[in-house]
C-alpha cells in the first residue's frame, strides 16, 4: 500500500503562541516532527501542511517538503484532506500533528494496518494505567472485540461501577495516540460531515465520523504514550526529557 503521510501545523496556537516554532532539542518542534516521522521509514512520501510562510522556510531549510493550505481549517484532519487532494494516487493517508514530537513508529505503522486490514479509519493507542482516568487532557478509547472503536472521551471510560470489576475494567484501559490514517475516500467524507455535539463537547474531531456510523480501527501498540505539547508546561517537561527519548526510543524503520 502506498502511504502519503501528511504533518498539519499552525501559527494559531492560543495555549502556547507559535507553537510548531517553538525550540525542543534546540530546533523548531515542527522540524523535529518531520524529522522523526520521515524516519520511521512508513511512508513514501512525507509533507508539511501549513498556511504559515514561516512554517514552511524552516522545514524547507532542513530539506522537508511543504505544501501550503488554507488558514480557516478548523481541525488537522481538514488540513490534511486539503493537501490530500493535491497528492492523488496513494492507497492510505496518514496524519501525525505537528505537536507530537513523541510519536513513535508503532503507533504510525498500527494506524495504517488498521486501514489495510478493511477498517476505512484507523488509530492507535497504549495500554494505560488507572492514573490516566482523572486526567481529562488524556483521551481514552474502548474498542468492540473486532478492534474497532466504540467511544473516544476526555471523561474516566470504561466507568467502573463496582469495586470488584477493577482488574477487567484495568486490562482494557487504552490511551489514544495523535494519529490517523484513513482511506482517501474516507478522509472526504469525514471532512464533508458538518461538526457534531459529541465533537464539540469533547473537543475531539475523531467523534465526527465515529458518530456518522464510520468504523475506525485501533492498533494497541507498546508504550511508550506518545503525548503532545499544548502548554509552556509542556514544552518544559518535553525539553528535560527529550534527550533521553531520542537515546530510548525504536530505530527508524523499525516499527
Amino acid at each position: 500500500m502506498s502511504v502519503l503521510l501528511v504533518i498539519p501545523a499552525r501559527l494559531g496556537a492560543t495555549r502556547l503562541p507559535r507553537k510548531p516554532l517553538r525550540l525542543i532539542g534546540g530546533e523548531p518542534m515542527i522540524v523535529q516532527v518531520w524529522r522523526r516521522v520521515a524516519a520511521f521509514g512508513v511512508a513514501d512520501r512525507v509533507v508539511v501542511a501549513t498556511d504559515a510562510e514561516e512554517i514552511a522556510q524552516v522545514v524547507r531549510a532542513v530539506g522537508g517538503e511543504v505544501a501550503m493550505s488554507r488558514a480557516e481549517h478548523q481541525s488537522g484532519s481538514d488540513r490534511v484532506a486539503e493537501v490530500a487532494v493535491a497528492y492523488p494516487g496513494y492507497d492510505v493517508v496518514v496524519n501525525v500533528q505537528g505537536d507530537e514530537p513523541f510519536m513513535t513508529p508503532h503507533a504510525v505503522a498500527g494506524a495504517i494496518r488498521m486501514v489495510a486490514q478493511g477498517f476505512p479509519l484507523g488509530t492507535a493507542a497504549v495500554p494505560a494505567t488507572s492514573e490516566i482516568l482523572g486526567n481529562a487532557a488524556t483521551v481514552k478509547v474502548v474498542t468492540a472485540d473486532d478492534g474497532g472503536a466504540l467511544y473516544f472521551s476526555r471523561a474516566p471510560i470504561p466507568f467502573l461501577r463496582d469495586a470488584a470489576d477493577a482488574a477487567d475494567r484495568d486490562a482494557r484501559l487504552l490511551q489514544h495516540l495523535g494519529v490517523y490514517a484513513y482511506r482517501p475516500d474516507a478522509l472526504a467524507a469525514w471532512v464533508a460531515l458538518p461538526t457534531h455535539p459529541l465533537e464539540r463537547a469533547e473537543r475531539l474531531e475523531q467523534l465526527r465520523p465515529l458518530a456518522a456510523g464510520w468504523r475506525m480501527g485501533v492498533a494497541v501498540v507498546p508504550g511508550p504514550a506518545a503525548w503532545g505539547i499544548d502548554t509552556e508546561d509542556d514544552l518544559v517537561r518535553a525539553n528535560a526529557v527529550w534527550p533521553e527519548f531520542l537515546r530510548t526510543q525504536t530505530p527508524a524503520g523499525a516499527a
